[in-house]
């Protein structure tokens, strides 16, 4: 089922996925497979409400005991450990802003959050809570780097670029722990570098994974 998890992920995910610790993967592939499978969910864009349904059932989930949930999703099981609820929740309120016609203030900020509030909590998951605000500020910067490749709109894709190089002026160091998402930071900060690029876009962004996979920057 694990491989199911690992399968549904977007390459860049994927390949920072390789450098979790052993003792983190499972918590780190269970974020990471709630935030994939919630982009799907919105990238159902044409179908709003029934996007906005399923978003719902989501949330519903996850304001209710573990052991009311129903068996059989993939991504459900994996976060049955999740020590709290409100990061998730958090993260599909952000992507559902997403859902907006226009990505205006509300719905980049809240997108952005959700993705903070998602990897904060993994932070509490995996054992270093100091770590919590420097991996809300990387998830930060990839949530904004990750976006920019997404955007066709120039000028919504300027505002993001914007956004994310101010957040990049300050250097983040996570523990090992957190290793997936220094990757994912970093190939955003490349990203974003180039004016938005994929993350994942040929040799270079690579050997940038490589480096920060095995050093951690």
């Amino acid at each position: 089922m694990a491989d199911n998890l690992v399968e549904s992920l977007p390459l860049p995910q994927r390949l920072a996925l390789t450098y979790a610790p052993a003792r983190t993967r499972a918590q780190t592939l269970a974020a990471l497979a709630l935030d994939t499978r919630l982009s799907q969910l919105v990238a159902q864009k044409r179908e709003i409400v029934l996007a906005q349904m399923r978003l719902a059932w989501w949330r519903d989930m996850f304001a209710k005991p573990v052991d009311q949930w129903p068996k059989g999703d993939a991504v459900l099981g994996a976060l049955k450990d999740w020590p709290e609820f409100d990061s998730l929740i958090g993260l599909v309120n952000g992507w559902e802003l997403l859902l907006k016609e226009e990505l205006d203030d509300e719905a980049l900020s809240g997108f952005v959050d959700g993705r903070a509030a998602l990897f904060s909590g993994l932070a509490h998951h995996v054992g270093e809570p100091a770590a919590a605000p420097k991996a809300a500020q990387a998830a930060r910067i990839w949530a904004l780097g990750d976006l920019a490749t997404n955007i066709a709109n120039p000028e919504e894709k300027a505002r993001v670029l914007a956004q994310a190089e101010v957040l990049m002026g300050t250097k983040i160091s996570l523990p090992r722990a957190l290793r997936t998402l220094s990757v994912l930071s970093g190939l955003a900060r490349r990203a974003v570098s180039q004016g938005g690029t994929a993350l994942l876009d040929g040799p270079g962004s690579g050997f940038s994974a490589l480096r920060i996979g095995l050093i951690g920057r």
